[in-house]
C-alpha cells in the first residue's frame, strides 16, 4: 500500500432530498457505531468509551449543520454539489 489510499466515497450533484438521504444515513451510521462502542465498554469494562462519548456530540451537531445547509438549498431550489474522499493511511499506534 502507498503511503496513503484516497477512496472516492460521494462525487456529484444530488438535489436535497438525496443529498439527505445519503449524508444523514452516513452520519446516522457513524453515531450507531461510536454508541454500541460505548455500550460494548460498558458491558465489558464498565466505563465509558471516552472517545466515543466525544463523538457522539460533535457527529450530532454536525447533523444540524447539514440540516440548515438542506433547509438552504431546498429553499432556493438549488442542488448540492457533494464530494467526499477517504484518505486511509498505516499506522503503527
Amino acid at each position: 500500500m502507498n503511503k496513503t489510499e484516497k477512496l472516492n466515497l460521494i462525487e456529484g450533484n444530488f438535489s436535497h432530498e438525496e443529498a439527505r438521504d445519503i449524508l444523514i444515513n452516513i452520519f446516522s451510521s457513524k453515531i450507531n457505531f461510536h454508541e454500541l462502542k460505548n455500550f460494548s465498554s460498558n458491558e465489558r469494562v464498565g466505563k465509558d468509551c471516552e472517545t466515543a462519548k466525544k463523538r457522539i456530540p460533535e457527529l450530532k451537531s454536525e447533523i444540524k449543520r447539514l440540516e440548515q445547509i438542506l433547509s438552504e438549498a431546498k429553499e432556493k431550489n438549488k442542488k448540492l454539489i457533494i464530494s467526499s474522499e477517504i484518505n486511509i493511511s498505516l499506522s503503527d499506534e
